[in-house]
């Protein structure tokens, strides 16, 4: 299972009151991407709920693709988020904090942690093929990603 499936949206029976609708928990499934990015939905959610939705909106669903919002796209561009929080040397539940504070969104520390674990055991075999390859430009860079993540 993808990390984007294990990533929630946060204080959804508030959101879901405010719409007055039930839509899924997951902050990937296709039913809470319809929800949460319709004109008359945004116009139901507090300021504050849809300043976060609109920002999630910008930094992951901006894409150009014909089968926009579901190419895939917006949950590479998050997987990157991750990544990119954990070079910056944040652990697991600095993570889940902070991706709760930028886009109301949650996931449990422990899933965070095995993605990470994932990640570098990715970065490890790319590097390992690399070098089995003779291309050591590959194998370096793979090397100082898995270093940034690990």
């Amino acid at each position: 299972m993808a990390i984007t499936d294990k990533i929630y949206v946060k204080n959804h029976r508030q959101l879901a009151s405010q719409l007055d609708t039930r839509f899924p928990k997951s902050a990937f499934a296709g039913a809470t991407l319809d929800m949460l990015f319709t004109g008359d939905s945004l116009a139901k959610l507090d300021s504050t709920t849809r300043d976060r939705v609109l920002d999630f909106a910008e930094d992951f669903l901006d894409c150009d693709c014909k089968s926009h919002p579901y190419c895939g796209c917006a949950e590479r561009k998050f997987i990157r988020y991750l990544l990119e929080l954990r070079a910056q040397g944040l652990g697991p539940d600095d993570i889940v904090h902070v991706m709760g504070d930028d886009y109301m969104l949650y996931a449990y520390s422990g899933d965070i942690l095995s993605f990470l674990d994932q990640a570098v055991r990715t970065l490890e075999a790319a590097e390992a093929l690399a070098d089995t390859e003779n291309s050591g430009r590959s194998g370096e860079l793979a090397a100082a990603k898995r270093e940034l993540t690990g």
